[in-house]
């Protein structure tokens, strides 16, 4: 027969060393994961960062041009908007304005 005491060591032993190793793998698997996300996290702040600086270049360089120009044959007629204004009102006003004298410009050009 066996001896209660000795079986109830190896139980306790065996049961350590099973808890010990899925503790361990849990652990793993908990930091691989954090790893994991950390990895996206970083990456999505790439991206996030890559497409607000795309778009400040692209606005940057929208403005940097304030004054198109059109040119024809034998005309040209210079354009100059201040997109910094601060009335929207007066901007859309302008726009209608030089709009209205390009249509004029192409008329006499047509005629």
């Amino acid at each position: 027969m066996s001896n209660p005491v000795t079986d109830a060591f190896f139980f306790g032993r065996a049961l350590a060393e099973v808890f010990s190793e899925k503790l361990e793998e849990s652990f793993t698997n908990a930091m691989s994961d954090l790893g994991k996300f950390d990895a996206e996290q970083r990456e999505n702040l790439r991206q996030f960062v890559e497409e607000v600086q795309l778009r400040a270049e692209k606005a940057a360089g929208g403005t940097s041009t304030p004054q198109t120009s059109s040119n024809s044959a034998s005309d040209s007629v210079n354009i100059n908007i201040d997109i910094h204004s601060d009335d929207l009102q007066a901007m859309l006003d302008q726009l209608r304005a030089e709009i209205a004298t390009l249509r004029a410009e192409l008329k006499k050009y047509q005629d």
